[in-house]
């Protein structure tokens, strides 16, 4: 770029003179009349007289001919000369602007713009206080503008392309687009470049001398920097420097290193992840979490940890998430660890190696919507979080079960439309050790088909609702433990079957105001082994052996309801009186029903008395009565077995709703505010007429409702049994009223609450996205930090975007303190037996307080009411030191005693700039 004064701008026009030359026009016209006079017309002469060819030679002197002279046109050297014209002086439009003037120099050959001045000039863009452009050096000097008030003002911001430089001022030269910068800010991926003197070279290269780099946002006072003496920056690549070292609040210390490199990509790109260390007391020093990072693509990347102790321990972690926008996302991750406690030969020593695969995978709901693929797996050794050292997993070891899910479904559209799903389920418990797998279970089924509607109108009567279905479900269900898991064994004792049903009902009203529905459902249940008993009466126990082979057995039942919905007002106002409750409303949803399952007994029959030999018949008898030989061959299928006895019974069911009207404490409001009183409270029994005793069933109770705008949830439920009981303390066919008790006797109930609490001028915090509690619920662990979270810090943001500061205005912070309170309160009463005692008793709470804008305190804890002790506590405390963040994690008591304090920069690009002390627990495999 360069700049020209206007006034050395001319036009030059080319003036010469027109002649003309009567020779040449002579012998053009002379040489014209020769031609013509030699030449034929262009038709076939006629055959005469041959011609004979001369043989004299003709002599012409190549000079005697003077070639025509080309027209002046043709001769312009313009049109083929090979000289590239000269490039414009300026490549764009020159566009500049002042506040309060622009002036040019002629003497000095500068252009002057003063107060709010700006150039404009292809990508490059100047805004400063004062610019001058000097015209014979090809330069553009801008700075900022110093007055007694408010000092220096309006620094230059160079743009050029996606670059932003802010210095006190900038020398830039037009023609070789190289420029000295005066104490710049750049800004350059999450960080910023300060430097005293910065060389611009090119669009692409810039050198600096004494510059710190640092991600603070107080650029006037950095609470810490790395002293760059001398440094290339690559915008967008790289920042390379020479010795460099970490000042805080400039102070300086020893960590250094005799070059650096920063990257500065705006892709993610690989590299390695630095480990943390620390020591256990029976595995010695370790490193833990480290390894490489691969960047494979824009979809998919991968994780390859590890961990190591001095005693010979290790473990591996792989973790990788991928996604594809509109399709579908998911992370799959693998963990083993290979655990050594003491040293060979002493007799503490042990070895165990565990491990854990999980695979969450989720289908966009755009992708295909007539098909659908989810997964949500979490299995491996059942020991893994309970012996499992890795701090990630520290809110994961009170985990009882782990469950897995892989299905895919698919709908077939039509009329009526069909629909498939495929699904292996896997199910654990860790405290037995037991796996239940399904592999796989296929479901089917076929749309409601109604054969009776009308082409047209709407469906009416009993006769047009009777609609049928076809469902089908397939199963391989396996049973095995830990020991033979992934192993042939584990697929010895697998069980396969199909079920097949096709319920066939109807709907009508009856009376207007009764709801009346009746249904017949029949029932076919394939199987591929079936058992058969024998009493081996020598060693008087039953011998089962299991036949392999296709069987069937089929069933069918018969049930009816009729049920209605009963409103109820109950109002409390009074003429002339204002009274805060306006109204009760209460709902209630009566309901009867009736059903039928008749006797299949043909599936029935008695085992067959082995080592009878010797015995009379009357001894034959005899075992048949004190020995139940009765049995089906179905009894251990996957589906169950067919009923045996007839059943004819009533249930009767009634659900209730209670809402209030209440006066709303907004003046202003027009209507009753609706409160919710009770969102459910259910009684339910049955009467059995084809039984000989014991005919009502007890009556479940259950209910709920939410309280305290909704923060606070109730939930209770409870079990009467009319019925009393012996000296034995069995159930006898006698109703307990009749018995000197009361009418119902309470056998169990149970009472469950959870409240969420904050302080008025804080925020319950909101959780579902915190890394730690999406940790705890991916390990099949709760969906909060009751039971604690995962300590792994350096793998997590110290706070939330957005998050609001409860510093004032003038500095100052406000004098209440944000809280927020989280409880679960549980209780289980059992008296089935005249226990009459509390099975379970607990309360667990969590919670956070904020006692200053920077220092905050979290905790999860838990009593337990009937062993009168602590359950699992942790203490969490964080202190966000601006551009840092420290955090210790402190279990007190219990077999898990530990300790984790970090302290580390916020920054992505710089969390491996961080210090990492531990003491774990002592856990004995």
């Amino acid at each position: 770029m360069a700049f020209q004064k206007p006034s050395h701008t001319f036009t030059k026009i080319h003036l010469k003179a027109l002649h003309t030359n009567n020779f040449k026009i002579l012998f053009a016209l002379s040489f014209t009349v020769f031609i013509n006079t030699l030449s034929f017309a262009q038709d076939i002469p006629k055959k005469g007289k041959s011609i004979e060819r001369s043989t004299e030679t003709v002599t012409i002197n190549a000079d005697s001919i003077i070639a025509p002279e080309l027209s002046e046109k043709s001769q312009d050297t313009t049109l083929t000369d090979s000289v590239k014209p000269k490039k414009e002086l300026l490549e764009h439009t020159v566009k500049y602007h002042a506040t309060d003037y622009t002036r040019f120099n002629k003497t000095e050959h500068k252009l002057y713009l003063h107060n709010e001045a700006s150039i404009d000039y292809g990508d490059m863009n100047i805004k400063a206080g004062t610019i001058v452009i000097d015209y014979t050096k090809n330069t553009v000097h801008a700075k900022g503008i110093t007055d007694t008030i408010n000092g220096y003002t309006q620094k230059p911001v160079f743009t050029q392309g996606s670059n932003v430089v802010e210095p006190d001022s900038i020398i830039f030269n037009t023609k070789t687009k190289k420029a000295l910068i005066y104490n710049s800010q750049t800004e350059q991926g999450e960080g910023t470049v300060i430097a005293k003197v910065t060389k611009k070279q090119n669009d692409s290269v810039y050198f600096l001398k004494e510059a710190k780099y640092t991600t603070a946002e107080d650029l006037d006072d950095p609470e810490y920097y790395f002293r760059l003496r001398k440094a290339k920056i690559v915008p967008g690549k790289k920042i390379v420097t020479g010795f460099t070292n970490l000042y805080i609040y400039d102070v300086p210390t020893p960590v250094a290193l005799p070059f650096g490199f920063f990257p500065q990509s705006e892709k993610q790109t690989s590299g390695i992840i630095i480990p943390s260390f620390g020591e256990q007391n029976n595995r010695g020093y370790f490193l833990q979490n480290g390894g490489y990072y691969f960047a494979i693509s824009d979809y998919v990347d991968l994780a390859v940890l590890g961990d190591y102790y001095t005693n010979g321990s290790y473990g591996m972690r792989l973790e990788s998430t991928y996604a594809k926008r509109y399709k579908f996302r998911g992370n799959v991750g693998f963990r083993y660890e290979n655990l050594i406690t003491s040293e060979r030969g002493f007799p503490d020593y042990a070895r165990n190696t565990i491990y854990n695969i999980r695979w969450s995978h989720s289908q966009d709901s755009k992708a295909s919507p007539n098909s659908r693929f989810s997964a949500s797996v979490n299995l491996g050794s059942s020991k893994y979080y309970r012996n499992s050292i890795n701090q990630i997993n520290s809110g994961s070891f009170l985990n009882n079960t782990l469950s897995s899910s892989v299905s895919y479904s698919k709908t077939f559209l039509g009329e009526p439309s069909v629909n498939f799903s495929l699904t292996a389920t896997h199910s654990q418990n860790t405290n037995t050790e037991t796996i239940n797998m399904t592999l796989p279970t296929f479901q089917g089924s076929v749309g409601r088909i109604y054969p009776f509607v009308p082409k047209t109108g709407s469906k009416k009567g009993i006769f047009q609702n009777i609609n049928l279905q076809y469902s089908v479900r397939g199963e391989n269900r396996i049973t095995t433990t830990d020991e033979f898991f992934f192993k042939s064994e584990m697929f010895d004792d697998a069980r396969a079957g199909f079920q097949h049903s096709i319920p066939l009902s109807t709907n009508f009203k009856l009376f207007k105001y009764f709801s009346v529905s009746a249904s017949t459902n029949y029932n076919e249940v394939w199987t591929f082994k079936t058992e058969k008993e024998t009493y081996n009466a020598a060693e008087g126990e039953t011998e089962t052996e299991t036949l392999n082979g296709f069987d069937a057995f089929r069933t069918y039942n018969f049930s009816t309801s009729l049920g209605t919905t009963l409103y109820g007002i109950f109002p409390f106002e009074k003429d002339g009186k204002d009274r805060k409750i306006k109204a009760i409303r209460h709902v209630m949803r009566p309901s009867v029903s009736y059903n039928i399952n008749p006797a299949f007994d043909k599936y029935y029959e008695s085992a067959e008395v082995v080592n009878a030999d010797g015995l009379t018949q009357g001894e034959l008898d005899a075992i048949y009565e004190t020995v139940n030989l009765e049995y089906s061959r179905f009894q251990n299928g996957i589906f169950g077995s067919p009923n045996k006895t007839f059943s004819s019974s009533m249930g009767i069911s009634v659900s209730n709703n209670l809402e209030a009207k209440v006066r709303d404490r907004d003046s202003t409001a027009k209507e009753p505010k609706k409160v919710v009183l009770l969102n459910n409270l259910n009684f339910s029994t049955s009467y059995n007429f084809a039984g000989d005793s014991l005919q009502w069933s007890p009556v479940r109770m259950s209910g709920g409702t939410q309280l305290f705008n909704n923060k606070m949830s109730v939930n209770f439920g409870a079990t009467l049994d009319p019925y009393a009981l012996d000296n034995n303390n069995r159930k006898i066919d006698k109703f307990n009223i009749d018995n000197g008790g009361s009418l119902f006797r309470l056998t169990s109930a149970n009472l469950t609450t959870s409240w969420s609490i904050s302080s008025k001028n804080g925020k319950a915090r909101d959780k579902s996205n915190d890394r730690g509690i999406q940790e705890n619920v991916r390990s099949g662990g709760r969906d909060d930090d009751m039971f604690g979270v995962s300590e792994d810090f350096a793998n997590q943001q110290f706070s939330e975007e957005g998050e609001e500061s409860d510093e004032s205005e003038n500095g100052l912070y406000s004098y209440s303190i944000p809280w927020s309170l989280r409880i679960a309160y549980a209780v289980n009463y059992s008296n089935s037996r005249r226990e009459n005692q509390i099975s379970s008793h607990s309360l667990m709470f969590s919670g956070d307080v904020k006692l200053s804008d920077k220092w905050s305190i979290g905790y999860s804890s838990g009593y337990d009411l009937k062993n009168a002790g602590f359950t699992y506590t942790q203490l969490r405390f964080e202190r966000d030191l601006k551009s840092w963040r420290m955090n210790f994690s402190w279990v007190p008591f219990s077999d898990r005693t530990s300790w984790n304090f970090f302290i580390g920069i916020k920054s992505s690009m710089l969390k491996d700039l961080k210090y990492e002390k531990r003491r774990q627990p002592d856990i004995q495999l």
